[in-house]
């Protein structure tokens, strides 16, 4: 075989590492629809959980975190890498997740859909938020806590009690829309904050703000907005449903 000389071409777009959960049916497929793939590279990774999401299943994926970050591309130098699990961020801690993934992998930032929602939260200039999540109450209330920990309140939270994960991809967006329009009618709100990368929030964001006369965020909609954002993207360059796509992140 004759050896061909060849030329190294670097591609100059941001490279984007996501590490999601094994049971995720519906993050990567959102992150594709919000940045464009002519703006920023994709590289997807998977960290094993369970079927079932309690504490105990959630906290047990630090122990597997540095391992899925490693099986991001090695020879990548990545903009921004982040942890796909807005739970497990919260159980996990955000500090501890970033320390986990940074050590594993070339990248400039670590984020997680916990910073992310609070960063946007912040940019938008929230106060009073009102959660809706898929979960179990021993899964949703931490989320809570960790907003009112960050100085947001949360009047008012509604659930849908699922702990098995595949279901929770399943759950129809009209029954996402129900507990939001019933969560907005319970107390005086600034937004609605749909927690969980799995639900399939990203088609409901438009009517839900134009119904309820609020600013929707979403799981994965404010970890690709603040992805972006830390990697230098503009808001023009990006597909991110409701007010929050029209607002530059402020890290």
């Amino acid at each position: 075989m004759v050896q061909f000389p060849y030329e190294i071409a670097e591609d100059t777009r941001p490279r984007l590492g996501l590490i999601t959960l094994q049971v995720d049916e519906t993050i990567e497929e959102d992150f594709r629809r919000m940045i464009p793939q002519d703006k920023a590279r994709l590289h997807v990774t998977r960290v094993p959980s369970g079927a079932e999401l309690t504490p105990d299943t959630i906290a047990a994926m630090a122990d597997d975190l540095p391992q899925a970050a490693a099986l991001l591309p090695p020879a990548a130098r990545f903009s921004v890498v982040a942890y796909g699990c807005t739970s497990g961020t919260t159980l996990i801690g955000a500090a501890r997740v970033q320390a986990l993934v940074a050590a594993s992998v070339t990248t400039e930032a670590v984020t997680n859909p916990l910073t992310a929602a609070l960063t946007a939260i912040r940019a938008l200039g929230l106060s009073r938020v009102g959660i809706v999540s898929p979960y179990i109450p021993s899964v949703a209330a931490p989320i809570r806590a960790a907003f009112e920990t960050a100085g947001i309140a949360v009047p008012d939270m509604i659930g849908f009690g699922e702990e098995i994960e595949a279901r929770v991809a399943r759950i129809a967006p009209a029954s996402i829309c129900a507990a939001a329009t019933a969560l907005a009618s319970q107390a005086p709100l600034d937004a609605v904050f749909l927690s969980c990368t799995n639900l399939r929030t990203l088609e409901v964001i438009p009517t839900l703000e134009e119904q309820l006369g609020l600013p929707v965020l979403s799981s994965n909609q404010v970890l690709g907005w603040h992805m972006a954002g830390l990697a230098g993207l503009a808001v023009a360059d990006l597909a991110v449903p409701g007010v929050l796509g029209k607002k530059a992140a402020q890290h």
